[in-house]
């Protein structure tokens, strides 16, 4: 009988918080539309998505421009949180991002090599080429972790996550110089939607629903595997394919964030702990939640890098590397005795 009161009561929280937070993208995501560099009223911004007219330059930059943006800002948001969730959860490391891990880094470098050796490529083989990227940075950073008496503990795994990132990172920057990328690699380095077009996003969009999809099928499994894989096996529970299945989602979500926005870090490590915190520990709220909170706080951060500096930009990727270093160093603190 508790255990069925303490269900409901978990359950209308959820269902309460789920509410409270799609209220607020609506209202975030109405603003990252409205306001921006270029200065217009409010009925003129919102006349451009009811009453479209392509004589008016205004409605011209909120259809092409800040709409795809705040489009492309949800997608990004949501599938950093998820990537989080999942990693947090099956490797019980609180410490756990796609950024941290050189996921990103390996999906980066793996865009730069397309630019230097595939000129004219499509968007699509461009998506692929960040997807395989991010799968080999994720092999060798577990790869790397594994070694020692102690195996992959998840102290080990942030750091050869961080060490590949940064090797990664090093390639990044020399292929860009050798091959004069340039501007054109800063564009992905830099993290931020302000290039996000209505036929790129029409191609991700597919995929990004399905990883979600894919995502939320897992999350009890993932809930199951986030008390420990030794209860998980004792329950009967195959943990290989739980854990392939969110590795998978994993490179896939990033791959395509990468493409969309570059590599932006901290999303993934901040919003699952903020949701653990309203939620509970239940990754079958955690997961869902952790999508919707981390496309807010992605749309947020891309509208106020917009505002801060006008008419200039800052990229999310600053907004939330100055969010993201403390609430990391906080963290890494609280575990520092499992360092030792």
């Amino acid at each position: 009988m508790q255990q069925n009161s303490n269900k409901r009561r978990g359950g209308a929280r959820f269902a309460l918080y789920m509410l409270a937070g799609a209220g607020l993208l609506v209202l975030m995501s109405a603003s990252s539309i409205s306001f921006g560099a270029a200065d217009m009223d409010l009925s003129t911004a919102w006349g451009a998505i009811f009453r479209f007219n392509p004589g008016l330059t205004e409605h011209q930059i909120i259809k092409t421009l800040r709409f795809p943006r705040t489009i492309a800002d949800i997608m990004v948001g949501c599938s950093l949180a998820i990537c989080g969730a999942l990693m947090q959860g099956t490797t019980r490391n609180p410490l756990a991002d796609s950024g941290l891990m050189g996921i990103s880094s390996g999906a980066t470098f793996a865009i730069a090599l397309a630019m230097a050796f595939v000129p004219g490529r499509s968007y699509g083989q461009t998506m692929i080429f960040a997807c395989l990227g991010a799968a080999v940075t994720t092999g060798m950073t577990y790869f790397i972790a594994s070694f020692g008496k102690r195996g992959m503990t998840p102290q080990r795994l942030v750091l050869a996550g961080i060490s590949i990132s940064m090797l990664f990172g090093a390639f990044s920057q020399y292929i860009s110089i050798k091959y004069n990328l340039g501007q054109a690699l800063a564009y992905w380095t830099a993290g931020g939607t302000a290039g996000a077009k209505w036929s790129e996003l029409a191609i991700v969009a597919p995929f990004f629903l399905a990883s979600v999809l894919a995502a939320l099928a897992l999350s009890p499994s993932v809930t199951v595997m986030s008390l420990g894989e030794e209860v998980a096996v004792g329950l009967g529970m195959k943990t290989s394919l739980v854990k392939g299945g969110s590795t998978l989602i994993v490179l896939m979500l990033t791959g395509l964030s990468v493409i969309v926005v570059g590599p932006v870090g901290f999303v993934g490590l901040i919003t699952p702990h903020i949701v653990r915190y309203l939620v509970g520990v239940d990754y079958r709220y955690i997961i869902p939640a952790s999508g919707l909170y981390g496309a807010l706080l992605t749309v947020f951060a891309d509208l106020a890098g917009r505002l801060i500096n006008r008419p200039y930009e800052t990229p999310i990727s600053v907004i939330f590397a100055v969010i993201g270093v403390p609430y990391f160093l906080y963290l890494a603190r609280k575990q520092r005795r499992e360092f030792e």
